[in-house]
């Protein structure tokens, strides 16, 4: 009976995830409309895991097939997923096709080796990888479930790495369009991507190195389905919690935009740089906390790919350490001024939007921590 719970668990969390990420209505959430479908491959994987150890010999082989799909497309759709937290407006099946081309294919491939295997032979090979090994149809079973093993083991490295360089790649270029970045999306992102990492190591357990080398013991089957069944718990609770932090916009090529900006007479250049300044030391719009780039642009009356060349050349600095700089000043004013104010206040009425942005512009800016600079700054008062 234990064991039977263990085993269901895992399918009632992906399906009940998978329906609460789509019923989220708050906001349109095109990440979490993808990792409700996401975790439909688990689901498929731990029923299947469920048919096999129950066992169910006469139901398990028709699920075998769904089976080697989920697993062939476990990493490529989590890493889209990931895509769109973080570069990707949109899912777009052309654009994403690439991913999953060769999964499909390495799938659909053993569904025709399938197809053209005596059921009967099929059936028992499934829980006896040794039987009608002289089988023509077997061996190509047999090499191809090798493949989608290697296949799987390959893709781990390739989407936890690549969901790495995702996140890195997402900073680089929210640091150019937004005057602050919350931390909590980095964190959330490493955490579901350590979730992950986590989830496929017991997956490979399962799946990679073989059902009967791998649970000798009642034991070894309930750790690891207790501790898949809560990393799966986990990555539905913060994909549900996860907002997008794709800053929407193309990367752009400094060096493009440096000559792009050369194009521009040095008169018209100044004038661009006279008008930025003016709504920064005049009209004072670092105080929106939520300013972009985007909110110079329209009010310069210019482009992006200008403001941030000129950010960058004039004072070697990107969007969002240009903005804080002048919220550092502005702070440093509102505190000698008024001493009294809470941490919480500060933010608030210089821009920062929240303390740990304060926190984290004061550190990125002196080296200091907050109450060290505060103490600086007022013992020369």
């Amino acid at each position: 009976m234990f064991r039977t719970i263990l085993l269901l668990s895992p399918i009632y969390i992906t399906l009940f995830w998978s329906i609460a990420l789509t019923g989220n209505k708050k906001k349109h959430n095109i990440p979490q409309a993808l990792l409700s479908r996401f975790m439909l491959f688990p689901a498929i994987s731990f029923i299947a895991l469920f048919l096999y150890f129950t066992p169910y010999p006469d139901i398990y082989p028709y699920f075998d097939f769904a089976l080697q799909y989920s697993i062939s497309l476990f990493f490529p759709v989590y890493y889209i997923f990931f895509r769109l937290l973080t570069i990707d407006d949109e899912f777009s099946l052309k654009a994403h096709f690439r991913f999953l081309a060769l999964p499909l294919l390495i799938a659909s491939v053993y569904g025709i080796g399938i197809f053209f295997t005596p059921w009967e032979e099929y059936k028992v090979w499934l829980f006896d990888e040794n039987a009608f090994s002289d089988s023509p149809f077997i061996q190509f079973l047999t090499i191809m479930r090798d493949i989608i093993r290697v296949h799987f083991f390959i893709q781990l490295f390739i989407t936890v790495i690549g969901n790495q360089l995702l996140i890195k790649k997402y900073g680089v270029k929210a640091e150019q369009f937004y005057s602050d970045m919350e931390e909590e999306n980095y964190r959330n992102a490493k955490m579901l991507n350590y979730c992950i990492i986590i989830t496929i190591i017991l997956a490979i357990i399962v799946f990679a190195l073989g059902h009967e080398l791998i649970f000798p013991t009642e034991t070894v089957l309930n750790i690891v389905l207790s501790i898949s069944s809560l990393m799966l718990f986990f990555i539905g609770y913060m994909g549900l919690k996860q907002e997008p932090i794709n800053p929407t916009f193309e990367m752009v090529n400094n060096d493009d935009a440096l000559i792009q900006l050369e194009v521009i007479p040095i008169d018209s250049r100044k004038k661009i740089l006279h008008k930025m300044l003016a709504q920064f030391e005049e009209e004072k719009i670092y105080l929106n906390s939520q300013l972009n780039i985007m909110d110079i642009v329209q009010a310069v009356g210019t482009n992006r790919t200008y403001i941030s060349s000129i950010i960058n050349q004039h004072y070697n600095q990107n969007f969002c350490s240009f903005v804080n700089s002048y919220r550092i000043v502005e702070l440093e004013r509102v505190l000698l001024k008024n001493p009294e104010y809470t941490n919480e206040i500060l933010s608030d009425c210089c821009g920062f939007g929240s303390l740990n942005s304060l926190k984290r512009a004061i550190f990125s800016k002196t080296g200091m921590t907050l109450p060290e600079w505060k103490k600086q700054v007022l013992s020369v008062k």
